[in-house]
């Protein structure tokens, strides 16, 4: 619970900057866009009368293409400056809603959505309680879709211990990292499910951008990981499951 606190706390400051126009949208650099970019292409064919719902939204910095894709979505997040903020930034789009809510006890009806999707927020609940959640608010037949960073290679485990040192993250975040084990429980869990892995050598970038240009190290990442399919030391993986009927 401390360490909810905590993120809750963090977040709804970086909420507030954003707010203030302290802090700018980021956007995400090139060499990393490709596990995103393949994200949101598995939105395009869905049923034009989904309805999806959004974990760990955020102040909305992935909302914003859904909604223009004109599916009805409801983003979530447990921060309530967060969910302020995108109120305010998408108040014009009739399609959209938002409300505060932990992934770990999810304030909907069971079976109330058609697709659930999340951005990176994983790491940000108790795996099996999110999961069991999942699956009870998401409707027979109905899919999920995630993007997130892949807690296995010895390099990202280190840097992110680092970074929790330097309190930019909390200890229960390090826990519940999504790996190749939670993995299979998804797809025991919901019966079907498939995976791609993304950014087999972004742990080298810092190096190649020494005398690669971002373009070159973009093509290059993209052109190994489909050769090799190497799973072990992916920086970001795509979960996509299907509830069976």
């Amino acid at each position: 619970m401390k360490d909810k606190i905590i993120e809750i706390n963090r977040y709804d400051k970086r909420a507030l900057s954003f707010l203030s126009k302290f802090e700018k949208k980021k956007k995400i650099c090139l060499t990393l866009s490709a596990p995103y970019k393949y994200y949101f292409s598995l939105f395009k064919n869905l049923n034009r009368n989904s309805k999806i719902l959004e974990l760990g939204a955020g102040f909305g910095q992935n909302t914003a293409k859904l909604i223009k894709m004109n599916y009805d979505i409801c983003a979530t997040d447990i921060s309530q400056v967060s969910v302020k903020v995108m109120k305010k930034t998408f108040k014009n789009y009739k399609n959209f809603s938002t409300k505060v809510a932990d992934m770990e006890q999810l304030p909907f009806k069971k079976q109330s959505f058609d697709v659930i999707c999340s951005a990176g927020s994983l790491s940000y609940g108790d795996n099996k309680l999110v999961m069991n959640e999942i699956f009870r608010v998401l409707k027979k037949g109905g899919k999920v879709i995630f993007v997130d960073s892949l807690n296995h290679n010895i390099i990202y485990k280190f840097n992110r211990y680092i970074n929790y040192l330097k309190g930019k993250r909390s200890k229960s975040t390090l826990k519940w990292m999504p790996d190749l084990i939670l993995i299979e429980k998804y797809f025991k869990k919901f019966g079907y499910g498939k995976v791609k892995f993304f950014g087999s050598i972004t742990w080298c970038f810092p190096i190649l951008k020494l005398f690669l240009t971002s373009k070159i190290i973009y093509q290059f990442s993209n052109w190994l990981d489909k050769k090799l399919k190497i799973k072990k030391s992916a920086f970001k993986f795509v979960l996509v499951l299907k509830k069976k009927n």
